[in-house]
């Protein structure tokens, strides 16, 4: 197996942003598990009493978290950024008809934004996508308003480790993006200066009947490999079939049925930006338990459909 540097998981972020941009149209109907994450996400602002004048959905995707986030915070102004156009065109719809939403265009390590400005942070599955996790916290802190809350939601490193291992059996190439783990990511927040940060993990299996349907899955959302360390060449059909016997090794039983797994670790956050954080204290990090859930996507679809009215 071919040893990777620190190069080799670096996210070429040009193409993130195509990939992203070409997704944006049919993205909703293909992430049932986004949904269920953003849906957790939005549940923890359910315990927080704040009345703020901006909220921020950062890396917004398509906004479904827009209406919610309106709902929740009636008098805030609401703001929506996202690298991929093709995302906020699809964002704008999703804005309620009596509010005004702002949709910006930028990364988050370098977001079209004054400081001080923004006093609710939410952000669901997009911190997966920085190459410098430290830059976009030290962005965070310099467009958040003292007394502000930073709410996240992105990828651990046990995500997609099936596919990672299937891959590592066939060539010495980077098949799969890197994630960074939760101790790592609470680490980084006290080192921005956030406080009272609570770092908890949830561990997702989706099923699928073969391991071309996941990867056709990634490729459709957008979240197939941009890595530097990446194959540029085609992918040969003798390959495909070997990397989709190497996957064959993790079939089980799921609910009376042989199906292969996916495993997705979802890490949460919650941090507030004190009054002094500006000036680098340091605070305590807190971690919560880890949970565990397998479910099938055709099972989180149809329970999805339920709670939003397949909206």
């Amino acid at each position: 197996m071919t040893e990777h540097d620190e190069h080799d998981f670096e996210l070429e972020m040009e193409a993130v942003r195509r990939a992203f941009d070409r997704a944006a149209a049919d993205y909703d109907a293909h992430t049932p598990l986004q949904s269920t994450v953003r849906e957790r996400l939005l549940e923890k602002l359910e315990l927080v009493t704040l009345e703020p004048k901006v909220v921020l959905d950062a890396g917004c995707g398509t906004g479904r978290a827009i209406p919610a986030l309106a709902k929740r915070f009636r008098k805030a102004e609401l703001l929506a950024l996202d690298l991929a156009p093709g995302m906020l065109r699809e964002a704008r719809k999703h804005k309620p008809w009596f509010r005004k939403l702002a949709t910006l265009e930028g990364r988050l390590e370098a977001m079209p934004l004054g400081d001080d400005r923004v006093d609710v942070l939410f952000s669901s599955l997009a911190m997966q996508w920085l190459n410098d996790l430290d830059a976009a916290l030290e962005e965070f802190k310099r467009v958040m308003r003292p007394g502000g809350l930073l709410t996240f939601a992105t990828f651990g490193p046990d995500t997609l480790r099936e596919l990672r291992s299937a891959w590592s059996e066939v060539d010495g190439f980077n098949h799969v993006n890197r994630f960074l783990d939760l101790h790592d990511v609470g680490d980084a927040l006290v080192r921005a200066g956030f406080s009272e940060v609570v770092m908890d993990v949830e561990h997702f299996t989706l099923t699928y009947d073969s391991a071309r349907d996941l990867m056709r899955d990634l490729k459709v959302i957008g979240a197939h490999n941009v890595t530097a360390g990446r194959s540029r060449g085609l992918m040969g059909r003798k390959k495909l079939a070997a990397v989709e016997q190497a996957y064959e090794a993790f079939r089980a039983d799921f609910d009376g049925e042989q199906k292969l797994p996916a495993t997705y670790e979802v890490v949460y956050g919650t941090a507030w930006l004190p009054e002094h954080a500006k000036q680098h204290r340091d605070h305590a990090m807190g971690v919560g338990r880890e949970g565990e859930v397998s479910v099938s996507l055709d099972s989180l679809r149809s329970s999805l459909k339920k709670k939003t009215g397949d909206q």
